[in-house]
């Protein structure tokens, strides 16, 4: 009797969670995001130049630019295509409708639509959750895209893990919007103590 040997079945990424681990840079500052390896995946540094106080780029582990995010007078963020600061780069803004000391909302807005008309989309992207307990949620409609976990509340051993550290975890299907996703993590937690 002969057995068939069927050939190995290869797992679609596409259906895989994808982890980073956030934390931030003792030295020069930023936020730092690595993969399982601790091999860096994506990092955000303050603009050097003057005048740009309120504006932070998401570079990837090359060092190429891939987001410019620009924090405004009246608490909105834009997001820009690598260095741009043009109407022409932006990507998408976001702007806060929920503010309280234990729970904040945003709202995103992506720019441009299939057409290449340059208006806004309603995307359906939004983040909810808790500055302080490093909790939140990213939406898109009524999908979970990614949320965040402390690494203490993992029970990772009995290390001591700092607060600042946690857990972004981006579900399947959303892979390719990773740099979106680290951007809007960056927003969402911007403000907070021992943060940029």
């Amino acid at each position: 009797m002969e057995l068939e040997v069927s050939s190995p079945q290869h797992l679609d990424s596409s259906h895989i969670s994808i982890d980073l681990f956030v934390s931030k840079k003792h030295i020069g500052g930023g936020l730092r995001f690595t993969d399982a390896s601790s091999c860096l995946v994506f990092q955000v540094q303050k603009l050097p130049s003057p005048g740009s106080e309120h504006r932070r780029v998401l570079i990837d582990a090359a060092g190429n630019p891939l987001i410019c995010l620009h924090h405004d007078k009246d608490g909105s963020w834009k997001g820009y295509k690598g260095n741009g600061s043009e109407e022409k780069d932006m990507i998408f803004k976001v702007w806060m409708t929920v503010n309280s000391f234990s729970h904040k909302e945003f709202k995103v807005s992506i720019i441009g639509d299939e057409n290449g008309s340059g208006s806004d989309s309603e995307s359906g992207f939004r983040m909810k959750g808790s500055q302080f307990h490093r909790s939140f949620m990213v939406y898109n409609q009524n999908s979970i895209v990614a949320q965040s976990s402390l690494m203490h509340k993992l029970g990772i051993g009995k290390h001591f893990i700092p607060r600042s550290k946690f857990r972004l975890t981006i579900f399947p299907g959303f892979k390719d919007q990773a740099p979106l996703i680290v951007a809007l993590t960056v927003i969402f937690f911007h403000g907070r103590r021992l943060w940029i």
